[in-house]
């Protein structure tokens, strides 16, 4: 066997064992990424949130997943052409009890390579002042790029996206909406109710 034989199985090899780290690298990476599965009375989805990129946000969040919140919360504003948002209120309006908001991480996060505000992203739902998330959170249902940092605006902070069970967000917006509790519209007329939240 000649040399340039022995140096191109040589290549070949590397390259082999060098696709074969890529593979597990990212493998390692997505395995990393905590995931949640949420169950409603809509159907199940899953969603994976990026600590790497928005680490305060997604520690409030889990924790509020361990500690149960979300469980008997509803869907309580739905816009069909914009976005699904829950996790305050329970099937009576009376909204949940909540540790200090967390501070802010929209810019931070976008600038770590994280997600914009696309189809089937997570984000902190808040007032009009940046630092005040608790626990509402909203997923898109369409593109709103308007919702992303810049640096005119802070945004919202896109923290995880939705993974599997897209068609359940798919059909809790397309449901009926209308008033309800201390909310003139947007309400689900039949409530979209979390049965449970759980950390895989």
């Amino acid at each position: 066997m000649t040399f340039l034989h022995t140096t191109r199985r040589a290549f070949h090899a590397l390259a082999f064992l060098g696709f074969a780290f890529m593979g597990l690298s990212q493998t390692a990476i997505a395995q990393d990424a905590p995931r949640v599965k949420f169950v409603t009375n809509a159907g199940e989805f899953v969603v994976e949130v990026y600590p790497d990129k928005a680490p305060k946000t997604v520690d409030n969040f889990l924790q509020y997943v361990r500690d149960k919140h979300y469980e008997g919360t509803i869907f309580h504003r739905v816009i069909g052409n914009f976005m699904v948002q829950g996790g305050g209120y329970d099937q009576r309006y009376i909204e949940r009890r909540t540790r200090p908001p967390v501070e802010h991480e929209g810019r931070e996060a976008l600038a770590k390579g994280g997600p914009r505000n696309t189809v089937g992203t997570l984000a902190m739902a808040r007032t009009n002042v940046p630092n005040s998330a608790t626990a509402q959170f909203f997923i898109n249902v369409v593109d709103n790029g308007f919702l992303d940092p810049s640096p005119q605006q802070p945004g919202y902070t896109v923290f995880g996206k939705v993974i599997s069970g897209m068609e359940t967000i798919t059909k809790i917006k397309s449901v009926q909406t209308g008033f309800g509790g201390p909310f003139p519209s947007d309400v689900p007329r039949t409530p979209i109710v979390i049965q449970s939240a759980t950390v895989l």
